[in-house]
């Protein structure tokens, strides 16, 4: 595994520190590792990207961090997609929203995602609308790339880092910079919002797959409600190799200590045996 490296990226709103943030991430994917294929793995080499402090003066820290990472109690794999169960939770919402997308793209008025990335989403609202922040935010996954040019590459970018993730690859594409990415997982992405293709579209073209990432797995929860477009198969174009996205569709297991799911949840996703099969793949284990 040592010409291998898995580099993660995180998602929306403030974060406990760096530090800590990046071992949860590594210590979640571990643990998948562990519960979903008996490998402990535990030599594979991880980085990690971090800008929530781009938007936040102070991590969250302490009492203030409702929802760490704790490894879960108990043996065995880690729940699949049930194609009953779990699609049956909110493939109305998705019907719902499929069908208001196509009004948003045929009028361009984008009302619905202006709702749910604002009050919703406001770190990937304040993405758009801030140069500053975005170029910042896209430097530190470039450098890390950067970092690891000539090694194999697995890039994990959950939830607005999905969009991070993909605009420094086409970035990457146009630029010629020689990093390639073997493997681009997104996890919980609202890459599929009508709003957010339309801001692809006006900064570098057709939403298609970045020339830059060999493949491209889009992991996403039906109850995950930024993931309510997931279809990035079918509204992202293939790449000039002729590869496009695979949307995967996963049972998200995350549960705050109180209890309650969280469908969303960074750890959740990267304890989904889908994930741990896709990344032990990707370093030969």
């Amino acid at each position: 595994m040592g010409g291998s490296v898995i580099i993660g990226i995180h998602g929306l709103a403030n974060k406990p520190p760096e530090e800590e943030k990046a071992r949860w991430w590594r210590a979640a994917i571990a643990e998948g590792f562990a519960r979903n294929a008996a490998a402990a793995a535990a030599d594979f080499t991880f980085d990690f990207v971090y800008w929530a402090d781009l938007r936040y003066d102070e991590p969250l820290a302490g009492g203030r961090n409702l929802e760490p990472y704790r490894a879960v109690d108990g043996v065995g794999a880690f729940p699949r997609f049930d194609p009953e169960a779990d699609a049956g939770r909110t493939s109305l919402t998705g019907r719902l929203y499929r069908t208001l997308g196509r009004v948003e793209s045929a009028t361009g008025l984008t009302l619905l995602d202006d709702a749910i990335l604002e009050y919703r989403l406001d770190d990937l609202w304040n993405y758009h609308k801030d140069r500053d922040f975005r170029e910042a935010a896209r430097s530190r996954l470039a450098a890390c790339l950067a970092r690891h040019r000539g090694r194999r590459i697995l890039l994990a970018a959950h939830s607005m880092g999905a969009i991070i993730a993909y605009d420094c690859l086409r970035l990457l594409d146009r630029g010629g910079r020689g990093v390639r990415v073997e493997h681009l997982v997104t996890l919980g992405a609202p890459l599929g919002l009508v709003e957010v293709r339309q801001e692809i579209e006006a900064e570098h073209g057709q939403a298609r797959m970045p020339d830059s990432a060999r493949a491209w797995t889009n992991l996403s929860d039906p109850g995950d409600v930024a993931t309510v477009a997931a279809r990035l198969g079918e509204d992202f174009a293939p790449n000039s190799r002729g590869a496009r996205a695979l949307d995967v569709p996963v049972h998200n297991a995350y549960r705050r200590p109180d209890g309650a799911p969280n469908r969303h949840k960074s750890y959740g996703y990267l304890r989904t045996p889908e994930f741990s099969e896709i990344a032990l793949a990707f370093l030969g284990a």
